[in-house]
Protein backbone atom coordinates (compact mmCIF):
# COMPACT_ATOMS: atom_id res chain seq x y z
CA UNK A 1 0.00 0.00 0.00
CA UNK A 2 1.14 3.54 -0.45
CA UNK A 3 0.83 6.53 0.41
CA UNK A 4 -2.28 7.70 -1.33
CA UNK A 5 -3.92 4.25 -0.99
CA UNK A 6 -3.32 4.42 2.95
CA UNK A 7 -4.56 7.90 3.45
CA UNK A 8 -7.91 7.01 0.95
CA UNK A 9 -8.53 3.80 2.76
CA UNK A 10 -8.22 5.53 6.21
CA UNK A 11 -10.00 8.30 5.11
CA UNK A 12 -13.27 6.19 4.09
CA UNK A 13 -12.62 4.06 7.48
CA UNK A 14 -12.93 7.51 10.02
CA UNK A 15 -15.68 9.05 7.77
CA UNK A 16 -17.84 6.06 8.62
CA UNK A 17 -16.78 6.62 12.08
CA UNK A 18 -17.34 10.85 12.48
CA UNK A 19 -20.83 10.22 11.03
CA UNK A 20 -22.02 7.93 13.54
CA UNK A 21 -23.94 9.73 16.07
CA UNK A 22 -21.77 9.89 19.59
CA UNK A 23 -20.81 12.02 21.96
CA UNK A 24 -18.52 14.85 20.45
CA UNK A 25 -22.15 15.11 18.18
CA UNK A 26 -23.87 15.57 20.96
CA UNK A 27 -21.56 17.78 22.65
CA UNK A 28 -21.45 20.64 19.44
CA UNK A 29 -25.43 20.51 19.05
CA UNK A 30 -25.75 21.38 22.66
CA UNK A 31 -22.37 24.28 22.74
CA UNK A 32 -23.91 25.53 19.94
CA UNK A 33 -27.49 25.75 20.94
CA UNK A 34 -26.99 26.60 24.45
CA UNK A 35 -24.21 29.62 23.77
CA UNK A 36 -23.89 29.76 20.19
CA UNK A 37 -21.10 29.63 17.51
CA UNK A 38 -18.08 30.85 19.30
CA UNK A 39 -18.16 28.15 21.94
CA UNK A 40 -19.19 25.27 19.75
CA UNK A 41 -16.00 25.97 17.47
CA UNK A 42 -14.39 26.28 20.99
CA UNK A 43 -15.13 22.74 21.67
CA UNK A 44 -14.56 21.38 18.09
CA UNK A 45 -11.25 22.43 17.83
CA UNK A 46 -10.27 21.15 21.36
CA UNK A 47 -11.35 17.65 19.61
CA UNK A 48 -9.79 18.09 16.79
CA UNK A 49 -6.41 18.88 19.09
CA UNK A 50 -7.44 15.70 20.85
CA UNK A 51 -7.67 13.20 17.72
CA UNK A 52 -4.09 15.30 16.92
CA UNK A 53 -2.49 14.51 19.85
CA UNK A 54 -3.94 11.19 20.00
CA UNK A 55 -2.45 10.35 16.40
CA UNK A 56 0.79 11.86 17.61
CA UNK A 57 1.25 9.88 20.41
CA UNK A 58 0.22 6.80 18.57
CA UNK A 59 2.91 7.25 15.95
CA UNK A 60 5.45 7.94 18.81
CA UNK A 61 4.48 4.80 20.70
CA UNK A 62 2.95 6.68 24.05
CA UNK A 63 -0.20 5.01 22.90
CA UNK A 64 1.09 1.69 22.46
CA UNK A 65 1.96 1.48 26.15
CA UNK A 66 -1.12 3.25 27.42
CA UNK A 67 -2.94 -0.15 25.29
CA UNK A 68 -0.58 -2.67 26.99
CA UNK A 69 -0.16 -1.18 30.67
CA UNK A 70 -3.29 -2.31 32.36
CA UNK A 71 -2.83 0.50 35.05
CA UNK A 72 -1.89 3.43 33.00
CA UNK A 73 -5.57 2.35 30.83
CA UNK A 74 -7.71 2.12 33.92
CA UNK A 75 -5.90 5.12 35.38
CA UNK A 76 -6.88 7.25 31.84
CA UNK A 77 -10.15 5.13 31.64
CA UNK A 78 -11.41 5.56 35.72
CA UNK A 79 -10.78 9.66 35.48
CA UNK A 80 -12.52 9.24 31.79
CA UNK A 81 -15.54 8.11 34.11
CA UNK A 82 -15.55 10.40 36.09
CA UNK A 83 -14.98 13.57 33.82
CA UNK A 84 -17.92 12.42 31.99
CA UNK A 85 -20.36 11.68 34.82
CA UNK A 86 -19.80 15.02 36.11
CA UNK A 87 -20.18 16.75 33.06
CA UNK A 88 -23.55 15.19 32.84
CA UNK A 89 -24.54 15.71 36.08
CA UNK A 90 -24.02 19.25 35.33
CA UNK A 91 -26.02 18.92 32.15
CA UNK A 92 -28.98 17.67 34.19
CA UNK A 93 -28.92 19.91 36.94
CA UNK A 94 -28.47 23.25 34.76
CA UNK A 95 -31.59 22.38 32.87
CA UNK A 96 -33.45 21.94 36.63
CA UNK A 97 -32.40 25.03 37.80
CA UNK A 98 -32.96 26.63 34.13
CA UNK A 99 -36.37 25.22 34.23
CA UNK A 100 -37.70 27.95 37.36
CA UNK A 101 -36.57 30.96 34.67
CA UNK A 102 -37.21 30.62 30.92
CA UNK A 103 -34.80 33.44 30.23
CA UNK A 104 -32.21 32.46 32.66
CA UNK A 105 -28.53 33.03 31.03
CA UNK A 106 -26.65 30.22 29.53
CA UNK A 107 -24.33 27.79 31.83
CA UNK A 108 -20.83 30.14 31.94
CA UNK A 109 -19.35 26.41 31.27
CA UNK A 110 -21.09 26.55 27.80
CA UNK A 111 -20.53 30.49 27.06
CA UNK A 112 -16.64 30.71 27.88
CA UNK A 113 -14.72 30.18 24.67
CA UNK A 114 -11.51 28.87 26.86
CA UNK A 115 -13.62 26.37 29.02
CA UNK A 116 -15.59 24.73 25.84
CA UNK A 117 -12.38 24.13 24.23
CA UNK A 118 -11.14 22.23 27.69
CA UNK A 119 -14.11 20.43 27.47
CA UNK A 120 -13.89 19.31 23.68
CA UNK A 121 -10.07 18.57 24.85
CA UNK A 122 -10.43 16.29 27.77
CA UNK A 123 -13.06 14.68 26.83
CA UNK A 124 -11.29 13.12 24.01
CA UNK A 125 -7.94 12.91 25.68
CA UNK A 126 -9.71 10.85 28.52
CA UNK A 127 -11.22 8.62 26.30
CA UNK A 128 -8.70 5.62 26.32
CA UNK A 129 -10.79 4.26 23.70
CA UNK A 130 -9.80 6.65 21.17
CA UNK A 131 -5.97 5.90 21.80
CA UNK A 132 -6.78 2.16 21.69
CA UNK A 133 -8.51 2.78 18.25
CA UNK A 134 -5.57 4.19 16.84
CA UNK A 135 -3.08 1.94 18.07
CA UNK A 136 -5.37 -0.78 16.67
CA UNK A 137 -6.08 1.20 13.51
CA UNK A 138 -2.97 3.29 12.27
CA UNK A 139 -0.21 0.23 12.02
CA UNK A 140 -2.03 -0.85 9.15
CA UNK A 141 -1.87 2.27 7.23
CA UNK A 142 1.98 2.34 7.72
CA UNK A 143 3.22 2.43 4.16
CA UNK A 144 7.03 1.12 4.26
CA UNK A 145 9.95 3.50 3.71
CA UNK A 146 7.91 6.41 5.08
CA UNK A 147 8.37 8.02 8.59
CA UNK A 148 5.93 6.63 11.13
CA UNK A 149 5.95 10.13 12.73
CA UNK A 150 5.05 11.63 9.81
CA UNK A 151 2.53 9.32 8.56
CA UNK A 152 0.50 9.28 11.88
CA UNK A 153 0.04 12.77 11.97
CA UNK A 154 -1.13 12.69 8.30
CA UNK A 155 -3.56 10.34 8.99
CA UNK A 156 -4.71 12.38 12.00
CA UNK A 157 -4.71 15.01 9.82
CA UNK A 158 -7.37 13.32 7.52
CA UNK A 159 -9.32 12.55 10.43
CA UNK A 160 -9.26 15.98 11.69
CA UNK A 161 -9.89 17.80 8.68
CA UNK A 162 -13.55 15.12 7.87
CA UNK A 163 -14.23 16.12 11.91
CA UNK A 164 -13.82 19.68 10.87
CA UNK A 165 -16.26 19.40 7.64
CA UNK A 166 -18.89 17.46 9.70
CA UNK A 167 -19.14 19.70 12.52
CA UNK A 168 -18.77 23.21 10.30
CA UNK A 169 -22.68 21.20 9.18
CA UNK A 170 -23.73 20.25 12.76
CA UNK A 171 -23.55 23.87 13.70
CA UNK A 172 -24.84 25.21 10.48
CA UNK A 173 -27.90 23.05 11.06
CA UNK A 174 -28.39 24.10 14.13
CA UNK A 175 -27.95 28.07 13.24
CA UNK A 176 -30.80 27.45 10.88
CA UNK A 177 -33.36 26.10 13.24
CA UNK A 178 -31.99 28.34 16.18
CA UNK A 179 -35.58 29.84 16.27
CA UNK A 180 -37.32 27.04 17.31
CA UNK A 181 -34.69 24.93 19.22
CA UNK A 182 -34.06 27.82 21.74
CA UNK A 183 -37.46 27.63 22.39
CA UNK A 184 -37.14 27.21 26.74
CA UNK A 185 -38.89 23.72 26.33
CA UNK A 186 -36.82 22.70 23.85
CA UNK A 187 -33.62 23.18 25.44
CA UNK A 188 -34.41 22.33 28.86
CA UNK A 189 -35.31 18.60 26.75
CA UNK A 190 -32.31 18.81 24.83
CA UNK A 191 -29.47 20.03 27.99
CA UNK A 192 -31.61 16.88 29.75
CA UNK A 193 -31.13 14.26 26.61
CA UNK A 194 -27.60 15.53 26.73
CA UNK A 195 -27.05 14.96 30.20
CA UNK A 196 -28.17 11.41 30.03
CA UNK A 197 -26.43 10.63 26.60
CA UNK A 198 -22.75 12.11 28.60
CA UNK A 199 -23.58 10.00 31.25
CA UNK A 200 -24.34 7.14 29.53
CA UNK A 201 -20.86 7.18 28.02
CA UNK A 202 -19.35 7.59 31.35
CA UNK A 203 -21.07 4.77 32.29
CA UNK A 204 -20.02 2.39 29.30
CA UNK A 205 -16.49 3.63 29.73
CA UNK A 206 -16.73 2.23 33.43
CA UNK A 207 -18.18 -0.84 32.17
CA UNK A 208 -16.05 -2.32 29.44
CA UNK A 209 -13.28 -4.13 29.86
CA UNK A 210 -9.76 -2.66 27.44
Amino acid sequence: MDVYGAIASFAAIVALLTLTPGLDTALILRTSLLAGRRPAWAVVLGIQLGTLLWGLLTAAGLSALLTASQVAYEVVRWAGVAYLIWMGGRMLWHSRTSGADDAAPPDPADAGWGRAFRRGLLTNLLNPKVGAFYVAVLPQFMPQGVSHAVMGVLLAGVHVCEGLVWSAVLIGFTGILRGWLRRPPVKRALDRLTGLIVIGFGLRLAIQQS
